[in-house]
């Protein structure tokens, strides 16, 4: 174990990779980000497992869950823990692994029809996530491979401390590649249809893989590696634009959707938009103070909604719920509370990150980017209570054969740490500040006071908007009425037809292409190799009569043999 100044330590665990001139230690990095990150990882994927143990009680695969479950977790802390990008790339790879394991983990159901696609299964779902983040990661591993070209290591003080001898040129090159991971990993647009179809996995899974392990793992990087992104400013303002845009983008689709995780999921992408601006324009320690933070709140909002569905049978639909605060009433209360953090408001935690991003957008002058921002801010509001109007107000949508009730109270226990954390993280900004920047890029939005205090009001009003809207249409019981009547809401609800081009434009020519090379590998390369085989076969059977086992037989056959080598012998005489 060695110290690095101050605030790194690095722990060589084994001699790992030694070719040629390649030589890679196998070995772990503590500092400031890797902490929290470690600290965020394992607080909630404990309570996660708590939960998992009344939440899939009656699993016929139990065993099988908490072995991927935790394989899953340790996955995400060789990801954050490693101290080069080769390793980084192992725990990338182990978390995608256990995604798909544990998004199909109820593997033997049938496709399901939903409002969005008309028929998905758990398999489905999980192969969707599988192939999308390996198309991601090929991207990744490619800006790997131009890292160790151009420096001849991976190991992250190496490269941070000479990646600026390099040309501009190839700096964007390594920093866009290794951002096409980032994309795949945290669901970003075109990369985001696999993170709302991750739903049909277990409830607990979507908590995990939402707030502290798989999606966060793509902004993580991009933190990490803001030696590099600090000296290709372009592509960190193409990151924030591509994270504003996703975050309004995947709000939108939230408005009108009816099923309950999705909706959930729908919050998530827009989350990490946020991240993603703050990324981009170079504020690392916010977009990492709001992935904590995000961490919080959305675990709860998951494992809140786990307890819904499983009182109510596994009901997906929130226009089948309804009234469910009577017999849900520490879910309701959870649930509501982290609700309104990630509404953003005073005083829970999402009002200190989710607003920290915003005047950063506004300080940096990139107005357009804030008014994207502040319009996800008023929709993230809106979505987040109609969702708890819907399922926990109003009269009963569901028939006497459900009988609905609270969940294990040992899983509500394991749901309080969270709420809490959801409650108070937001008063640590400034402790978490000092904390982070002894190794990230000091960053401070300059605004003048009376700037900070507009922002405040009109980023708080249009959140209180937002949730009075909610309140007010679910009192007159039109809540989509208005998307109907500009027409949107079909594209919304199908998510803007996004899916149905994929399955239309790629999946099906990709499908008919593999169909006919299957017809070429069998009629051409494998009738190829069948008459080899069945020519070598024939003969042999023919041959079989030689060997009869009667010795004057095979005698006459061995001088048969000893005459024909003679012969070749006397006709193929050296230096003839």
């Amino acid at each position: 174990m060695n110290v690095h100044g101050e605030h790194t330590i690095h722990v060589k665990m084994m001699d790992w990779i030694a070719a040629g001139g390649f030589d890679l230690d196998f070995g772990f990095m503590a500092d400031q980000v890797s902490v929290i990150m470690m600290v965020t990882v394992t607080t909630v994927s404990t309570l996660v497992h708590v939960y998992s143990i009344g939440y899939m009680d009656h699993d016929k695969g139990f065993n099988r869950y908490f072995s991927y479950l935790s394989a899953f977790v340790f996955s995400m802390m060789i990801l954050v823990m490693s101290d080069n990008f080769l390793g980084l790339f192992i725990g990338w790879e182990g978390v995608g692994v256990c995604s798909w394991l544990l998004i199909g983990h109820w593997y033997f159901k049938e496709d399901v029809s939903t409002d969005v696609n008309p028929a998905i299964s758990p398999s489905y779902a999980a192969n969707e996530a599988f192939v999308m983040n390996r198309i991601a990661d090929l991207g990744m591993l490619i800006g790997i491979f131009m890292i160790y070209w151009n420096l001849g290591s991976l190991n992250y003080d190496v490269v941070f401390a000479n990646i600026g001898t390099l040309s501009h040129g190839t700096i964007t090159a390594i920093g866009i590649f290794l951002f096409i991971g980032a994309m795949g990993k945290s669901a970003q647009f075109p990369l985001h249809t696999w993170l709302a179809n991750a739903m049909e996995g277990p409830t607990p899974v979507s908590a995990l893989i939402h707030a502290a392990t798989m999606v966060t793992a793509g902004v993580y990087l991009v933190i990490r590696s803001n030696e590099i992104y600090m000296l290709i400013p372009n592509v960190g303002y193409f990151i924030a634009c591509l994270g504003a845009f996703v975050a309004v983008f995947a709000a939108s689709m939230a408005l009108v959707n009816m099923e309950l995780k999705r909706i959930i999921a729908y919050s998530t992408l827009s989350q990490l938009g946020y991240m993603f601006v703050a990324a981009g324009l170079g504020a690392y320690w916010i977009a990492l103070f709001h992935l904590m933070t995000h961490a919080f709140f959305k675990s709860v909002l998951f494992l809140g909604a786990g307890n819904v569905m499983h009182a109510m049978d596994d009901e997906r639909y929130i226009n089948k719920m309804g009234g469910l605060g009577k017999v849900l009433p520490w879910t309701m209360g959870i649930m509501t509370v982290a609700s309104v953090a990630l509404a953003g408001i005073w005083p829970l935690a999402g009002f200190f990150s989710k607003d920290k991003i915003l005047e950063t957008a506004f300080a940096e002058n990139h107005y357009i980017l804030w008014v994207m921002l502040w319009m996800g801010a008023g929709m993230t509001a809106y979505y987040s209570f109609r969702l708890i109007m819907m399922v926990f107000f109003g009269k009963k949508n569901y028939g006497t054969e459900k009988h609905p009730h609270e969940a294990y109270t040992f899983v509500i226990v394991a749901m309080l740490p969270l709420a809490i954390l959801a409650v108070i993280a937001g008063f640590f900004e400034h402790p978490f500040m000092h904390y982070v920047t002894q190794v990230l890029p000091e960053y401070h939005p300059h605004v003048s006071t009376g700037t900070f205090i507009f922002l405040l009001v009109v980023t708080l009003g249009i959140a209180l908007s937002g949730i009075a809207l909610a309140i007010i249409k679910f009192s007159k019981g039109d809540f989509d009425d208005f998307f109907r009547k500009i027409g949107v809401h079909k594209v919304l609800s199908n998510q803007y037809f996004i899916p149905q081009f994929y399955a239309d434009k790629i999946v099906k020519p990709y499908g008919a292409l593999s169909k006919l090379a299957w017809k070429i590998d069998m009629k051409i390369v494998d009738a190829t190799v069948d008459m080899i085989a069945g020519v070598i076969y024939k003969t042999g059977d023919k041959a079989r009569w030689m060997q009869s086992g009667n010795l004057s037989n095979n005698l006459r056959w061995m001088v048969f043999g000893l005459v024909i080598l003679l012969l070749l012998a006397v006709i193929y005489r050296p230096g003839m």
